[in-house]
């Protein structure tokens, strides 16, 4: 039996923790905690708290309200204090580095552990509910399947302390916060540590697919920009006085439809989405505010540039024509960047032969959008080589779904395959 099978009840049991205490974005306080301590008690040595970022690079922060809140919360559920709080505002998240002394190459992973802005289904068809570990944060819930990367990149970690006499160079994983929104993974790419890289790999767990199959290059993730817009107006009474008024709502209502109305890119995939309306305050009031949240994709970086171009001009059509202020406020984004195709037979190497492995393909459209592409392009413009694993599930809901679960036998495929690509990067790369 392979060291990763062995860890099988350890994987299941970390991920159903980090499903049962999911923490949004920018909240990881707990989560964080628990993967720091493994990670020392493992030997390895730990960045973390506003060391890790660039505190001017994030992006779609809470604010100190919610971020006080959460702290307290991840203490009450276990969290270490003195780590909570050297996270400060928000600076979650963790890289581990394992320095082996000897030469060789610089390896990344990359797993990411945030919750998406869920309210996970409460009924015995849902696994979690009826073995007792859904979520206990109301409004969060592991959709996308971080709970399962943060199991697989912890099973990693202890493989590879045990394998260490075998490695070369130092290997990094990387936990990553705020991913949901595309918003983590720049503030740690603009405080340098992938500048270093030789070879990177992100992964992710992949539903309604086949069981075991993998993409070793996982392509077409869409360049995207999400925005919030604030329209501000003058609030009057509806009855009395409504030409006094300036009508926030109005000019949010005129946005939303146009911006709907931009013409799609001929030169490949375009999208945009009014997500969220939110204005007035009272059915006698002229509304004086309005807000929405806004993103636009593109199979091209290029192809969302304009889209997020034609979308703030539309923004300010809509306000001058009700003669209201407006603020964009951008809170997440991510480019489009393809994987190395000269890694991706290293890849597929690496998963031949693991248990569970039923299909490996090169590549896959996606249609969502990824930060991870953030360190990728790093990755590549230093010279290193950078792919996006996928490891299929058979499930039967897909992501980001109430309904949505891990299925708990592919986390020990990801830690076997990424064990055999870290201890085989040194000879791979020398022979370039």
């Amino acid at each position: 039996m392979s060291v990763a099978l062995q860890l099988q009840d350890q994987l299941v049991a970390w991920r159903r923790d980090f499903h049962q205490f999911a923490e949004p974005g920018w909240t990881e306080f707990r989560t964080t905690s628990a993967i720091i301590t493994v990670l020392r008690d493992l030997g390895w040595d730990t960045v973390y708290g506003p060391e890790l970022h660039d505190a001017d690079a994030r992006l779609g922060v809470p604010g100190a309200d919610v971020l006080g809140a959460e702290r307290e919360r991840a203490v009450s559920q276990g969290a270490d204090p003195e780590l909570v709080e050297a996270m400060g505002d928000g600076f979650t998240g963790v890289l581990g580095v394992l320095e082996t002394g000897r030469p060789g190459p610089v390896v990344c992973f990359r797993f990411d552990i945030d919750s998406n802005d869920l309210v996970e289904l409460a009924d015995d068809s849902h696994r979690p509910f009826l073995e007792g570990f859904t979520s206990v944060n109301e409004g969060a819930m592991h959709g996308c399947g971080h709970d399962g990367h943060a199991a697989i990149g912890l099973g990693l970690a202890t493989t590879l302390t045990k394998l260490q006499d075998e490695l070369g160079g130092t290997v990094k994983i990387i936990f990553q916060p705020a991913e949901e929104g595309v918003r983590g993974a720049h503030s740690i790419v603009a405080a340098g540590w992938f500048d270093d890289l030789d070879l990177f790999v992100a992964t992710h767990l992949m539903a309604n697919g086949e069981k075991g199959a993998i993409v070793t290059g996982a392509d077409g993730y869409l360049a995207s920009t999400k925005f919030d817009v604030t329209f501000t107006g003058v609030g009057s009474h509806a009855g009395g006085d409504p030409e006094k008024g300036k009508n926030a709502l109005l000019a949010a209502a005129s946005a939303t439809l146009n911006l709907h109305a931009i013409p799609r890119h001929s030169a490949g995939a375009s999208r945009i989405n009014v997500g969220t309306f939110h204005a007035g305050e009272g059915r006698n009031v002229v509304p004086r505010t309005a807000t929405l949240r806004v993103e636009t994709r593109g199979e091209s970086s290029e192809i969302n540039e304009f889209m997020f171009d034609r979308a703030q001009d539309v923004i300010a059509g809509a306000a001058t024509m009700y003669g209201v202020e407006y603020e964009v406020t951008v809170v997440g984004k991510a480019d489009q960047e393809s994987p190395s195709p000269e890694l991706l037979p290293n890849i597929r190497d690496s998963f031949l032969g693991v248990h569970g492995v039923s299909a490996i393909s090169d590549t896959s459209g996606i249609g969502g959008s990824e930060d991870a592409t953030a360190m990728m392009k790093r990755v590549k413009e230093r010279g290193g080589l950078a792919t996006y694993v996928q490891i299929g599930m058979d499930t039967s809901w897909g992501h980001h779904t109430e309904r949505f679960d891990v299925d708990e036998d592919m986390l020990a495929v990801g830690v076997e395959a990424e064990t055999k690509i870290a201890l085989g990067a040194g000879e791979f790369l020398a022979g370039r």
